[in-house]
């Protein structure tokens, strides 16, 4: 079972899905692992409902960092902003489904925490009030 996660790994940092930049995002968010140089940017757009409509990341790093990253934007189109702040270090382990090392679980976690600080950023400007 472990050989197919670590394919499946292998193919979201070879092929990441949802993986550039958005032209006009409602919120955007990048932060870095100073301990091993993993970068990820995420950028999101949100609906009129609160939804987010699209989400795009870009950036470099291991495997982990990046594939984590991936799997995360396929999990969160057409989530509600509220609930993507809440996602859980589980949700990103469930998505990778192999045991991270206490070394890694930074490298796995970068993604969710540039999309959390995203949504929240998104959460306290949405909807805009004039």
């Amino acid at each position: 079972m472990d050989d197919f996660y670590r394919d499946y790994i292998l193919d979201h940092y070879r092929n990441p899905r949802n993986f550039g930049t958005l032209e006009s995002p409602d919120a955007t968010a990048e932060d870095l692992n100073p301990l091993c140089g993993d970068q990820i940017r995420m950028d999101v757009a949100v609906a009129g409902d609160g939804t987010v409509s699209d989400v795009k990341f870009s950036g470099k790093g291991c495997a982990i960092s990046q594939a984590s990253a991936s799997m995360l934007t396929e999990t969160v189109k057409g989530m509600k902003l509220e609930d993507v702040a809440r996602l859980s270090k589980e949700t990103v382990l469930e998505n990778v489904g192999i045991g991270i090392s206490p070394t890694r679980m930074k490298c796995a976690m970068l993604g969710l925490r540039v999309l959390k600080s995203a949504a929240v950023g998104s959460i306290a400007g949405w909807p805009d009030e004039e």
